[in-house]
């Protein structure tokens, strides 16, 4: 007779979380079951359930492979200074704070005595990159110790200086949330600003009544042209765009690297297939048959990208910089680049029939996609010629030029044939398949909005996409077996809570999505592909799309969840992105490919920090091409006051909505005060504001007719009103869970009756 299995000992929930409040340093479930002797299988598996028990109890969280307390902070935060205390220390509170876990914690910001000391001395109001220690004495509860100050200018207040008759002016903000707050500049404090322009100010005066007095700190640039208006996100959110003179000295002082070190790829026909608007072009692609009868049907995929490791050496001012930008930001009149064009638009870009130095990536795909073997080289290449995605398209498609037609038999179809064969194994892995189309702002000789477009995705489009994402996994796989530090570009699923909210809503749609704690990408695609060509299939992608987390980067690695791969790196845009910089110098070093590579004391904990300041760059330049979207439409808008648009709601909040234009995809706010003579509900969980009374609803998603009242050009805010009836919904009940009340601010209480759109 078999003895009866032994139940693991486990230790208690609360001994894990002592355990967790006590480390430092990373804790995922191998740190805890070494700490407590668990071991074997059966135990692992009760450690892994009891720990699924206690997030969903709420006493601890997970990020990736992290596991902590609600609450708590991580070894590494960005935070804004915000106070000193009353021995005049300086104290921070994290830029990104939970708010369900209780208040932010309060920070010691700790400056070194010795040692390496931040360029810059910090100061209330500034952002900085700070590593956590646990505070054993009295105060905060936390000590942060600086490791890097990323920006001053991004918490200075910014607005537009309007001049008044007699000297002096007004202060109009350029931020949404603060407009109607302008600020009064006496006469003399104008800091030689001019009508129109962009300045930074001081607050001197600040009160609960009256207007706030400023003087003018800095005059930042003129905003007479819509050619003009990047500036105004340049400058709110400090980001670097002009480059020192020891920067242009360094790259003007580069020379053109040689064949030596490298092999010769001269004469393989790369080829460069980028936007047609592109003005530097750092990744080449070809692809042709495997003779090898091992692999019948199969493909040598070739991905070659411009060696920009070669001229940007570590620890020199072009590097200093470029770590500092993080990345290069484009806008739809300007790019501000993380290179000097010396590097980006010059060397490194990979111009036809002109010798490049090149990273390459061979690729062994067999017939149905999948990468057997890669080997990584450092060559000397010449690109056969740069393409555009709608001139390689035409090619495919029958109409071939004086450029396509001579490489359509011996460079372009066999690119196209290995895309369909990678395309069998991308299907198969079923990374997230969102249908979110993407607009494109294009503007006249004078920098105005001409028209707003959604260019067509091509099978070109796909191709770059898919072969490129080959080369980055080829990296990650590379220099994790080589146990080379790197950042590798990552995405965590799903957490617990935002999951159950999707499910939530998708339950009010009458679409089932499993309860299986372990989601992966083909779960959301299947309920993408349900909803396809239905009513609900731009709020679904919506929904779908907030229910993700935010890919980041990091050198350890959890995977990419939204791609659906174990091992992914950033390695195919260098001249754009400082992590894929980082990947070309790892690739080097563990090759051997030169001296360049990545230096010694590039260890996983400094290269913590360059992965959390570069995550806080990109996130920056995407707020800022965001913003600057905006205000270009709202100036294109402006005399359109008092026209009728159609729509759909991409938002919905206690206070009202927020609607995209169907025309040019602008969005804007349509108050809740300006809804109806109703109570309106804000329903979490259905995304919707329903009137108490009449159950009329206004739901993410939904389609609606609104009219323009309001443009704000320099702050990039519409006003609607809606003109659309609702849809009908059930009242909701008093006190159902997730429910919020709101209602027109001095609107009298509706007497029961259906309530009348005016």
């Amino acid at each position: 007779m078999a003895s009866p299995k032994k139940t693991p000992v486990l230790p208690s929930k609360e001994e894990i979380a002592a355990f967790i409040a006590e480390q430092s340093g990373k804790v995922g479930k191998r740190e805890i079951g070494k700490a407590f002797g668990i071991k074997g299988g059966a135990a692992k598996i009760a450690l892994k359930a009891l720990l699924k028990d206690m997030e969903r109890e709420g006493a601890v969280s997970r990020k990736r492979n992290r596991i902590t307390r609600p609450g708590h902070l991580p070894p590494v935060v960005l935070a804004d200074i915000t106070a000193r205390d009353d021995d005049g220390d300086l104290i921070a509170t994290p830029a990104e704070w939970d708010e369900e876990h209780g208040p932010a914690p309060k920070i010691l910001v700790s400056i070194p005595r010795r040692g390496k000391k931040p360029e810059i001395a910090p100061g209330i109001g500034d952002r900085a990159l700070l590593r956590i220690e646990k505070n054993h004495d009295s105060g905060p509860s936390h000590i942060g110790r600086v490791i890097k100050i990323l920006s001053r200018e991004s918490e200075r207040q910014l607005g537009i200086f309007r001049a008044k008759q007699g000297g002096g002016g007004r202060i109009d903000p350029v931020d949404k949330k603060k407009l109607g707050r302008a600020m009064d500049v006496a006469p003399g404090e104008e800091g030689g600003a001019k009508d129109g322009d962009l300045v930074a100010v001081d607050v001197i005066t600040k009160g609960r009544y009256g207007t706030p007095a400023a003087r003018v700190r800095e005059k930042l640039g003129s905003l007479t042209s819509e050619k003009a208006i990047s500036l105004v996100a340049i400058h709110t959110h400090g980001i670097p765009h002009v480059f020192p003179k020891d920067v242009l000295a360094e790259a003007d002082s580069v020379q053109p690297a040689g064949l030596e070190g490298r092999e010769d790829w001269r004469k393989v026909p790369l080829v460069t297939i980028d936007p047609a608007d592109a003005k530097d072009h750092d990744d080449a692609v070809y692809a042709e048959a495997d003779k090898d009868p091992a692999n019948p049907g199969g493909f040598l995929v070739t991905v070659a990208i411009a060696d920009v490791a070669a001229y940007v050496r570590p620890n020199t001012a072009l590097d200093r910089e470029a770590v500092m930008r993080g990345n290069s930001v484009y806008f739809p009149d300007r790019v501000v680049p993380m290179l000097p064009e010396r590097i980006s638009n010059d060397l490194c870009s990979l111009r036809p029939h002109e010798n490049r130095p090149a990273l390459a990536v061979r690729m062994v795909i067999d017939k149905e996609g999948r990468k057997k073997s890669h080997s990584f080289h450092r060559v000397l290449m010449r690109s056969a010629a740069r393409l555009a995605y709608p001139q390689a398209q035409a090619a495919i498609d029958g109409h071939p030029d004086e450029v396509t037609g001579p490489i359509l038999e011996t460079i372009l179809k066999p690119l196209w044939a290995a895309y369909a064969a990678v395309k069998k194994a991308r299907d198969a892995r079923e990374p997230l398949d969102l249908d979110l189309p993407e607009r494109k702002i294009l503007l006249d000789k004078n920098g105005a909005v001409d028209r707003v477009i959604v260019p067509p995705r091509l099978d070109a489009h796909r191709l770059i996409e898919e072969f490129m994402i080959l080369a980055n996994v080829a990296a990650a796989e590379t220099l994790t077996a080589k146990k080379t530090p790197l950042t590798f570009r990552v995405h965590d699923a799903p957490s617990l809570e935002k999951l159950t909210a999707l499910r939530e809503f998708l339950d009010s749609l009458d679409i089932p999505f499993g309860k299986s704690e372990q989601v992966k990408p083909g779960q959301f695609n299947r309920v993408l592909k349900q909803v396809e060509g239905t009513e609900h299939q731009q709020v679904v992608n919506e929904v779908v799309l907030r229910s993700q987390a935010q890919a980041e980067y990091s050198p350890d690695n959890y995977g990419h969840f939204g791609l659906n791969l174990k091992k992914y790196a950033h390695f195919t845009s260098p001249i754009r992105r400082y992590a894929d910089l980082i990947v070309h110098r790892a690739l080097i070093r563990a090759h051997g490919f030169g001296e360049d590579g990545l230096p010694a004391h590039m260890t996983n904990e400094v290269l913590a920090e360059i992965s959390a300041s570069i995550s806080a760059a990109e996130r920056r330049a995407m707020a800022a091409e965001r913003e600057t979207v905006d205000r270009l439409i709202a100036h294109h808008l402006a005399d359109r006051v008092g026209a009728s648009f159609h729509g759909r709601i991409s938002g919905v909040t206690r206070s009202g909505l927020f609607v995209n234009l169907a025309e040019t995809g602008a969005s804007g706010f349509v108050p809740a005060s300006t809804l109806g003579r109703d109570y309106y509900v804000h329903d979490e969980q259905q995304h919707a504001l329903i009137g108490e009374h009449t159950g009329e609803a206004f739901r993410l998603g939904d389609e609606v007719e609104v009219r323009l009242v309001e443009a704000v050009p320099v702050a990039g805010a519409l006003r609607f009103e809606v003109l659309s009836e609702g849809r009908r919904m059930k009242p909701p009940g008093r006190g159902k869970r997730g429910m919020r009340r709101t209602r027109a601010e001095g609107r009298p209480k509706p007497s029961g009756r259906k309530s009348r759109r005016r």
